[in-house]
């Protein structure tokens, strides 16, 4: 039997529905330009969070089983759209740190991406790019 992860979702208003996943909750809905409440993020915008997160856990995980000195890890994901029926074409990920070694924050992001069970589900079936941002120092 395969392991299984669940989101079990509730419709709380004529737009908005409540996911619950294990212990958290999270609101969904369309932005009131589209019709809806804006009472939470849409789809879209849950589907891109959850790329990210999965590969910055799974960055932060690798960072401190090497205990390696990079702080301040930041990702921006942003998502290509197109029509006919809507949806994401592409979706790139810039991952940005302080402190540290740029050819080792690259050797883990590597391995996030492998162990990143988004990016394994999505690699074959959307263009992914991760890329790695200018360094911030501590004065900017």
């Amino acid at each position: 039997m395969a392991n299984e992860i669940k989101v079990f979702l509730r419709q709380v208003s004529a737009s908005t529905s409540e996911a619950k996943m294990g212990n958290h909750q999270v609101l969904v809905d369309r932005p009131v330009s589209k019709g809806g409440f804006d009472l939470g993020p849409m789809g879209g915008e849950l589907f891109l969070s959850a790329i990210g997160g999965c590969l910055m856990s799974n960055l932060l995980a690798a960072i401190t089983a090497r205990g390696a000195e990079i702080s301040e890890v930041s990702a921006e994901v942003s998502g290509s759209i197109i029509d006919s029926p809507t949806r994401f074409s592409a979706v790139g990920i810039c991952v940005t740190a302080e402190n540290g070694n740029r050819e080792l924050l690259e050797h883990l992001v590597s391995i996030a991406d492998r162990s990143c069970i988004m990016m394994n589900t999505l690699r074959d079936k959307l263009e992914l790019t991760i890329q790695i941002g200018a360094a911030r120092s501590a004065a900017g």
